[in-house]
C-alpha cells in the first residue's frame, strides 16, 4: 500500500489536462467543466508568447489536486451531487457509524434555547436540523426553535426536505430550505441568528475565512458558531490505522454501495487538506469569535472534533 505521502504526490501530479480517465460517469462532468473552463481561459488569453504568467487565475485544492478556484464551487456541487441520495448511508462508512454519535453531542454540546434561531449551513440532508428540533421538543417541550437548513447543492436539500415530510415538523414554521453558498449569505441578514452549524460542510468551501466571517455577520451579538469537521490525528499509530481505512477501505465502500469511488476519494483527500485544529481555531478568532480556552473539541481521537466561538 502507498502512504499517504505518496498518495498526495501521486495525485498532486495530475494535471487538468490528465483528468479524463476519472473512472466514474459522474467524474465525467466534472472533468469535462475543467476541460472547458482551461480551454476558455486559454482562449481569452489568446495564443500570445508574451502572455504574463503572473496573471494566471488563482488555484486552489480540490482533494490532492490544484484546481482554478473558479471551478471549485462547479466541482464540489458535483461531488455532492453524485452522493446525495447515498449520503447518510456512507457517513457511516466513512465514520464506521459513530458520526451519529459525534452528531448528538454536538447538538448537546450547542444546547439550544426555547425560541433559538439556527441556522445549519451545509446542512442539506437536514439530519443536525432534526437532532436541533428533537433536542428543543425533548428538552424544553419547545415549539418555537426555528431551523433554516442552507445548501449550495439542491440535490442534498431535496434529501432533506425528503426526509422532513415524515415528521411533525413538516410544512410548519419550524424549518425552512434555502440554497445559496456559504461564502455568501446575501438574503440572510445582519445580526438575525441565535446560532449558526456546520457539520462536515467547511472543508469543502473555496474560502473558509468568508464563510467564517460571514458567519459572524449573521450572528447575534452573544450567539454562537459551532462546527464539527473531521480532523487532524495525532497519535501516529492511530493515524497509520485511520490512513489505511481512509485511502484503501472508503473509497472501495464508496465504490460498492454508492457506485461512485471517485467522490469519496475526493471526500477522503478533502479531509487531509483541511486545517490541523489549532490552525482552525485561530482563522475563527481571525474571523472574530471569542473562543472559550482551546476553541475545540477532539473527538474519537481527533478523527473529529468540535470548535466553538461566540460573537461577544
Amino acid at each position: 500500500m502507498a502512504s499517504r505521502t505518496v498518495l498526495q504526490q501521486i495525485w498532486a501530479k495530475r494535471t487538468i489536462n490528465s483528468l479524463s480517465p476519472f473512472r466514474t460517469a459522474g467524474f465525467s462532468t466534472m472533468t469535462k467543466a475543467l476541460h472547458q473552463h482551461h480551454a476558455t481561459g486559454a482562449a481569452s488569453r489568446g495564443n500570445s508568447d508574451n502572455y504574463n504568467q503572473g496573471s494566471k487565475e488563482p488555484e486552489t485544492h480540490f482533494g490532492f489536486q490544484n484546481v482554478p478556484e473558479a471551478m471549485k464551487e462547479t466541482l464540489v456541487k458535483q461531488v455532492f451531487a453524485n452522493v446525495a441520495t447515498k449520503y447518510d448511508i456512507m457517513n457511516d462508512v466513512m465514520s464506521g457509524g459513530v458520526h451519529r454519535l459525534w452528531k448528538d453531542h454536538f447538538i448537546r454540546t450547542l444546547a439550544p434555547t426555547p425560541g433559538t434561531k439556527l441556522l445549519d449551513v451545509a446542512g442539506g440532508t437536514g439530519d443536525i436540523a432534526m437532532r436541533f428540533l428533537d433536542y428543543c421538543k425533548e428538552t424544553h417541550g419547545d415549539n418555537t426553535a426555528q431551523v433554516t437548513v442552507f445548501d449550495i447543492n439542491p440535490n442534498m436539500l431535496e434529501v432533506g426536505k425528503e426526509r422532513f415530510t415524515k415528521t411533525p415538523y413538516h410544512e410548519t414554521s419550524q424549518v425552512s430550505f434555502m440554497e445559496g453558498n456559504a461564502e455568501k449569505l446575501e438574503h440572510i441578514p445582519d445580526n438575525s441568528m441565535d446560532a449558526y452549524t456546520i457539520a462536515f460542510g467547511i472543508r469543502n468551501c473555496t474560502h473558509v475565512d468568508r464563510v467564517l466571517k460571514e458567519a459572524y455577520r449573521v450572528l447575534k451579538p452573544g450567539g454562537r458558531f459551532m462546527c464539527l469537521e473531521f480532523s487532524k490525528v495525532e497519535n501516529p499509530v492511530i493515524s497509520k490505522v485511520y490512513d489505511v481505512f481512509s485511502f484503501d477501505v472508503i473509497p472501495t465502500m464508496g465504490q460498492i454501495v454508492a457506485n461512485d469511488r471517485d467522490s469519496y476519494q475526493y471526500l477522503v483527500e478533502s479531509i487531509r487538506k483541511f486545517p490541523p485544529q489549532k490552525e482552525f481555531a485561530k482563522m475563527i478568532k481571525d474571523a472574530g469569535f471569542t473562543v472559550m480556552g482551546q476553541g475545540y473539541e477532539d473527538l474519537t481521537f481527533g478523527v473529529a472534533a468540535i470548535h466553538s466561538g461566540f460573537k461577544l
